[in-house]
């Protein structure tokens, strides 16, 4: 558990030197003002399901893909609801909202199934 929050830690702070390397070099177009918003929720939402599956893990292995499965949906329809939010609640580029959104998403969710599935291999 310590070497996934380890590993998290580390990939949050690298995913989020691109986007402040763009705010601090004034690049700000490519940076919604709401991007960290979106950042620390669905990077809380990765940390929650990453933390939830490895309990799992460890309490009830035979669980261990039913609710890999289930709190990837969840995940997915809260972000689908928090993108509809900010759409509906903020006047934004779509383009940049896009890029800004899945950029964030698809590499949690990449880095996510990468540590979940080494994990499932270490138990076999």
């Amino acid at each position: 558990m310590l070497r996934t929050l380890t590993s998290f830690i580390i990939f949050t702070v690298c995913l989020a030197i691109p986007p402040a390397l763009l705010v601090y070099t004034g690049n700000t177009k490519w940076v919604l003002p709401q991007f960290w918003g979106i950042f620390v929720l669905i990077t809380a939402l990765t940390l929650m399901l990453m933390i939830a599956v490895s309990l799992i893990q460890k309490r009830h292995p035979d669980m261990y893909a039913q609710t890999f499965l289930i709190m990837t949906v969840a995940k997915m329809v809260f972000s689908m609801a928090l993108a509809l939010f900010f759409t509906i609640k903020f006047k934004v580029d779509s383009v940049v909202f896009v890029l800004d959104f899945f950029y964030v998403y698809f590499l949690n969710t990449i880095f996510e199934v990468l540590v979940l599935l080494r994990n499932l291999r270490n138990q076999i």
